[in-house]
Formats: structure tokens, C-alpha cells, sequence
């Protein structure tokens, strides 16, 4: 056997059985925090706790969450990038947070390739139009008539400037050539909370989140934005099927740590994900608030990363998005 061969032998072996994890048997000897720059009851929140609760459980230590608001997700990732690279400072972040606001703002305090490293991808979110139960608007077409025939009149709720919300709702105006306002809160819930008040004619939400808002009969979910129908609502139309051929929007959540994080403690995090989203409970939580469970490997959702920080430069120089 060449030196060569016994090499690569012994690194897969190294990775394999875990002998790189010198590091991780040690870790984590203490609580670790995960920063979610988003508000609390948002759907990633929700995923968020739902997938730390038993990862907690699984490694036999604490993982609290803050949910650090402010500027649309930059303010908590800028404490996330500035955190010691030790494994007990992480991010919970959505795409609009890595590949959205890094497109709107020529200035950011941080890097999203230079000063986080991926560990994994944990779910991807589901969203639906949602609009007051009091609301005269029925359906996707009520609402593209009404703001065709008062230009700018009909507005929007986001959970901030550059979030999933304002960019899906900017892509759906550009689609149905359709002048709207958009009306930013201090994040995700409260924006729902909004719309679901009437203080907004409308808003793209997570279905995680809307999903209370129906139950208690304030809000009405008038279009679900996936392709196909969801089996949990199938009375509700998509918007594709309700006159804008083609529409679809959901996001997705990852976990990130500070540039620098040791590469087997990414590995044990990673890991325990994995473990945290094979759980049969937390499938069926997760499926049954639209959030769909993924994990992927940190290599694969750096990729992602990549790759949707480009589609969405394309999608929003497209639709003519700016941040307000």
C-alpha cells in the first residue's frame, strides 16, 4: 500500500470515528446561546425552539435563545460575527438575513462569506398570503384588482426593511404590474399582528405564523405560495393557481457560527442537528406548522449560500427592490 493510500485510510478514519473530536469531547462544557435576530413567535423562532429544545436534551446542556431585533436581522448578526469563535455564541438565521439584506445595502457590518461559517441548513418555511378576517379581500385576484385600480393605495406589512416579506410582496407587484406600500415593522409577528388588525390590507407570512392567527379567527390565509397545494389547507388556492402563473416563495433556516468556530466543533453541531431533525417528533411539529425539516451538511448549505446571494442580486435588480 502506497503512503499515499494509508494517508487518506487514516483521515477518513480520523473523521469517520470521530477521533478528530478532541475539541467537541470537551464541548460543550456550558451553556450556549443562540442569537435569532428575529421576533419571538416568527417562524424561524419557532423552528428555532423547537429543534434546540431537543438538541439540548440530546447533548445534556442549555441552549437558550435571544431574539435580538433591529435592522432587519443585522444588528443580532453583527453580535454573532463579533462573538468569540468558540461554539457557545451561534445564529439562527433565515435567507432573507444571508442572501437577501447582503444585496440591499451597499454598507453592512459584516460579511456573510468572510465572518460566519455554515454548520447547517435545519428547515425551509413555507409562507401564505394572509389578510384580516375582516377583510373584503377573498382571494389573490381581489387584492391585484383593487391595487390596479388605486396605485399605491393598497399596502403591506414586512417584518423590516429587506425581510422575506417586503421582497416576496415586492416580487408579487412586480409580477401583477401593481404599485403597492410597503409598511415595515419591528419584525415578523408584529407585522402579522398588524395585517391581521387591518392595520395593513395584506402580508406574506410564514404559515407558522399565520397558523394562530387563523385559528383564533383574526387573520384569513387567502393563498398558499408553494407550488402544489398544501395538504394541511387544501381549500386554499395557490397563489400560481390564482392569476399569477408561476409565483412561489418560501425561505429557509440555518444555523451559523462566528468565523473561526474550530471545524470539529461545526462537525459536532452539525451532527447533533442531524439527530435533532430525526427525531419523530420533531418531524411531525415541524411538518404540521409548514416548516419542512432538512439538515444538510455545512459544505452543502455553504453552497446554498452561495448560490442564493446570487439568485436573489438577479431578483432584486429584476423587480427594482430597494431598501427604504
Amino acid at each position: 500500500m502506497t503512503k499515499a493510500k494509508i494517508i487518506f485510510i487514516s483521515l477518513f478514519l480520523f473523521h469517520a470515528l470521530g477521533w478528530g473530536q478532541a475539541i467537541s469531547d470537551k464541548y460543550p462544557s456550558k451553556p450556549i446561546k443562540l442569537i435569532v435576530p428575529l421576533a419571538a413567535g416568527s417562524s424561524v423562532d419557532t423552528a428555532a425552539r423547537i429543534v434546540m429544545q431537543k438538541m439540548s436534551q440530546n447533548i445534556g446542556q442549555s441552549i437558550f435563545i435571544e431574539n435580538k431585533l433591529g435592522a432587519a436581522g443585522i444588528i443580532g448578526a453583527e453580535q454573532v460575527a463579533k462573538s468569540p469563535a468558540d461554539g457557545y455564541t451561534l445564529g439562527g438565521f433565515n435567507d432573507s438575513i444571508i442572501t437577501m439584506i447582503p444585496n440591499l445595502y451597499a454598507k453592512m457590518p459584516w460579511d456573510i462569506l468572510k465572518d460566519f461559517e455554515s454548520i447547517s441548513q435545519v428547515a425551509t418555511i413555507e409562507w401564505g398570503l394572509m389578510v384580516a378576517s375582516s377583510s373584503t379581500y377573498r382571494n389573490v385576484n381581489d387584492l391585484i384588482e383593487a391595487a390596479k385600480k388605486s396605485p399605491g393605495k393598497i399596502n403591506y406589512s414586512s417584518g423590516g426593511n429587506g425581510g422575506p416579506q417586503h421582497i416576496g410582496m415586492a416580487m408579487f407587484a412586480h409580477q401583477a404590474g401593481v404599485t403597492m406600500t410597503h409598511v415595515p415593522y419591528k419584525g415578523a409577528t408584529q407585522a402579522a399582528v398588524g395585517a391581521a388588525a387591518g392595520e395593513v390590507d395584506a402580508t406574506f407570512q410564514g404559515i407558522s405564523t399565520i397558523v394562530p392567527l387563523t385559528q383564533s379567527n383574526k387573520a384569513r390565509l387567502i393563498a398558499v405560495c408553494t407550488p402544489q397545494r398544501m395538504s394541511q389547507f387544501p381549500d386554499v388556492p395557490t397563489v400560481s393557481e390564482s392569476g399569477l402563473p408561476g409565483f412561489k416563495l418560501n425561505s429557509w433556516f440555518g444555523l451559523m457560527a462566528p468565523a473561526g468556530t474550530p471545524k470539529d466543533i461545526i462537525f459536532f453541531l452539525n451532527r447533533e442537528v442531524s439527530k435533532a431533525l430525526a427525531d419523530p417528533g420533531v418531524k411531525e411539529r415541524l411538518i404540521t406548522l409548514g416548516l419542512i425539516p432538512v439538515g444538510s451538511s455545512a459544505d452543502e448549505m455553504s453552497a446554498l449560500v452561495r448560490s442564493q446571494l446570487e439568485h436573489y442580486r438577479k431578483v432584486i435588480i429584476q423587480a427594482g427592490i430597494k431598501a427604504e
